[in-house]
């Protein structure tokens, strides 16, 4: 099965059923309690063996969709000429050095002033406010906005959006910025990292704590909550015909009782008091292994090793993980050819290197499955990647860092606009995550609808023609900017086909590109000179409101009219 086709793409936009059926019909989707797909629907048959076939920019683009949100001319320059092991190397080359904390951008103004944080500098190991919090989260997700705009040239970024749908808490129910900031800051520090000390760290995070209600969990009064989901979610997963038990959720709580929240340490804490010292004994899916209960002040880090140590004996964490890994970066069907010849070796590699996250993520990347033609362009953008890399493609210039409320104002309006198109980043729907990635049948379709589709439109439509201005800053598309940035803008074949190069997750057809000319960019004329002699009319004499009009308005309706098609929707 490819992907998506232009024409039932469209045919179900015009027809405005997206929202009440999936686009493909009648059949199970491959989970462990779904059948196999229909021989006629499987994808594909490639493995996990090393790529060995053509590299070059149709590969690099590939990889720089998948990995980057969005990405410029000029991070495709930076990647040509290098082989597939040099650019893998280059994405998974992480820094261990945190980016710059999220400011004080909101005590510009007179209602929200921050007593114990000046304008412009860090809150997050400030004391909690009640009447900033608020103020606070928005600064918080407004500056995670910006990282993602402004995301070096490796993966982290995507990961940690990924991490965040994985281990997902909701702002809206920690309410405490610096909480909610220290657990991002948790995910893009363990984001290639070991996935079982992830787990660990992520079990003790005061965000978490709060979200799964741990910091409630007391021997008296077990609190299931996160027992669950780390089992259900986290690590096990849930469809499989054998299972772990309600008994197992209920002993896994007796064992993370007595956690505690820090507010004033911004961290969490252990409680012997509140600990439950029996003995905890599991089914027979955990081959009835029994945790022998501890007391005293480190009982709650002994018993807690213990139980991930169960846990992670089981492998069906690994495939649970790698198949979420592989529903984000790769696409959602995971039928038999993918589950025996993707899955499961990249599970046991997962395994055989005690639960290393970048093994997996180098060895997918560099993969035969991977750049499968039948993968690319087969994923539907989520919202930061459709608008975070609408940034990133057309070189968007959001306010330098000299006025924290004026840049935050502009990335604020960025995650905002993503939030209305169902991607709110800090307040996933619930703890597991987007739809769009785990919702069988339909998954990424989720994200295109009747009410999505036209504000994604809108989104594009707005930066090209009147922008967004705050504080006296407009927010917009310098398309005259963007074409000078190409590679040849006077020759109209050349602009065509490198933008559809860098928008697009595959070509056009000649007729199509030659009909797109002919109307946008030769004003329905003929003859590349009439393209050629604007622009060259325009770059003699930029100050000339005629001229620059005259490639303006050719520029902007072009670029509207690649954006408004199915194929920009897709990477």
């Amino acid at each position: 099965m490819a992907s998506i086709s232009r024409k039932n793409f469209l045919s179900l936009i015009s027809e405005e059923v997206i929202d009440k059926e999936p686009l493909i019909k009648d059949y199970p989707f491959k989970d462990p309690s779904n059948k196999d797909l229909p021989r006629h629907l499987q994808k594909t048959s490639s493995g996990i063996g090393a790529y060995s076939g053509p590299w070059g920019e149709t590969q690099i683009i590939h990889l720089l969709r998948r990995t980057l949100f969005g990405f410029s001319k000029d991070d495709l320059t930076f990647f040509k000429g290098k082989n597939l092991t040099e650019c893998v190397q280059l994405l998974l080359d992480v820094s261990s050095v945190q980016p710059a904390p999220p400011v004080n951008n909101y005590g510009n103004n007179a209602n929200q002033n921050d007593p114990a944080v000046p304008y412009g500098e860090t809150w997050v190991n400030a004391a909690i406010n009640p009447n900033l919090e608020g103020a606070r989260i928005n600064s918080f997700k407004s500056w995670w906005l910006g990282l993602m705009v402004n995301q070096e040239r490796n993966i982290r970024e995507k990961m940690t959006l990924f991490w965040h749908h994985h281990f997902a808490t909701e702002a809206l129910v920690v309410q405490d910025s610096r909480f909610i900031y220290k657990h991002n800051a948790l995910l893009r520090s363990m984001c290639l990292g070991n996935f079982k000390d992830f787990v660990k760290q992520i079990t003790l995070d005061p965000a978490m704590l709060v979200y799964l209600n741990g910091n409630q969990n007391t021997k008296t009064a077990p609190d299931e909550n996160y027992a669950r989901e780390l089992q259900e979610l986290f690590t096990i997963g849930k469809g499989l015909a054998i299972h772990y038990t309600e008994s197992d959720v209920k002993e896994a709580a007796r064992v993370l009782t007595g956690w505690r929240t820090n507010r004033t340490g911004i961290g969490s804490f252990f409680d012997s008091t509140k600990h439950d010292t029996g003995n905890k004994t599991f089914s027979s899916f955990y081959n009835n292994y029994v945790i022998t209960g501890k007391s005293g002040s480190n009982a709650g880090n002994i018993e807690l090793d213990d139980l991930l140590q169960m846990i992670f004996n089981h492998t069906e964490v690994s495939k649970h993980i790698v198949r979420k890994i592989y529903r984000f970066f790769v696409y959602y069907v995971i039928d038999e050819n993918v589950e025996k010849n993707v899955i499961e070796p990249l599970a046991l590699l997962f395994r055989n290197n005690n639960y290393n996250i970048k093994i997996v993520m180098e060895t997918l990347l560099k993969s035969e499955h991977f750049y499968d033609v039948l993968n690319n362009g087969c994923m539907i953008k989520n919202p930061i990647d459709h608008l975070v890399g609408l940034s990133r493609q057309t070189k968007l210039v959001f306010p330098n860092s000299s006025n924290p409320q004026t840049q935050y104002a502009h990335w604020q309006y960025a995650m905002q606009y993503a939030a209305i198109l169902s991607m709110h980043i800090g307040d996933p729907p619930a703890v597991a995550g987007w739809p769009p990635y785990y919702q069988n049948p339909q998954y990424y379709e989720l994200w295109i609808n009747s009410d999505s589709l036209p504000k994604r439109n809108l989104a594009c439509d707005s930066l090209l023609y009147t922008g967004y201005t705050r504080f006296g800053f407009k927010l917009m598309i310098d398309v005259l900017s963007f074409a000078q940035n190409l590679t040849n803008p006077a020759n109209p074949n050349d602009l065509l086909n490198e933008i559809i190069k860098l928008i697009y997750p595959s070509d056009l057809s000649s007729e199509t590109k030659t009909f797109i000319k002919n109307s946008i960019l030769l004003s329905g004329q003929t003859g590349d000179y009439i393209w050629t002699d604007s622009w060259n009319a325009y770059v003699a004499n930029p100050d000339n409101v005629m001229t620059k009009d005259a490639v303006k308005v050719r520029l902007q309706a072009l670029l509207k009219y690649l954006m408004g098609q199915a194929e920009y929707q897709l990477h």
